[in-house]
């Protein structure tokens, strides 16, 4: 009986301190973990509704589901066939996500930094095109950008993302499986560790 008291009063202990830790600092550093990431993926997934029927979508461990969708120049990004390989970080976006703005300086530094043989990074705009190109005149990056229109069907939802929250970045392996999601913005150097094998 002692040892059940003991118990119950660490666990008492450890909720409490990570609520006073969410309380104090915001839920950022527990999302900046695989385990806070992979209990929101799974809080979302929980009340997210259904995929529309015949819908494929990704499951972490599971290869993903080919998804065409054109660049900025009309020609067709086929993920994750096109980077058949490498791995391929997704990066999903929208010109008005002000931390998907934030975070584009960090992803256009890993780009370059992974050059032509290393992770591999698409950004995915769930965005008019007009509006991508503007924001791209402004802020321009390396990395191929697709455009996709949001919706229940759109190309963050195949990936794994029902809610639709933005910013969203996968890790694709090289043999394409889904190997991690991440929601929310990465901060300055946090992505090189994130996507490292």
């Amino acid at each position: 009986m002692r040892t059940r008291t003991v118990v119950l009063a660490a666990l008492a202990a450890g909720v409490l301190g990570i609520v006073a830790g969410l309380a104090v600092n915001g839920p950022g550093p527990l999302l900046r973990t695989e385990l806070g990431q992979r209990a929101m993926q799974g809080a979302m997934s929980a009340v997210a509704p259904p995929a529309p029927d015949g819908l494929q979508v990704a499951t972490r461990g599971e290869p993903v589901p080919t998804i065409t969708l054109p660049g900025l120049d009309g020609a067709p990004i086929i993920v994750p066939g096109d980077s058949a390989g490498r791995p391929l970080l997704v990066n999903l976006w929208a010109s008005w996500c002000g931390p998907c703005i934030e975070e584009m300086p960090e992803l256009e530094r890993f780009a370059v930094e992974q050059g032509a043989n290393g992770v591999q990074v698409l950004g995915i705009a769930l965005d008019d095109q007009a509006a991508v190109e503007d924001f791209l005149a402004r802020i321009p990056v390396s990395y191929p950008i697709a455009i996709d229109t949001p919706g229940p069907r759109d190309s963050g939802v195949q990936l794994g993302n029902p809610r639709g929250v933005l910013p969203y970045t996968v890790l694709i392996g090289a043999d394409g499986r889904l190997l991690k999601q991440r929601i929310g913005p990465f901060s300055h150097g946090e992505i090189s560790g994130w996507a490292a094998p």
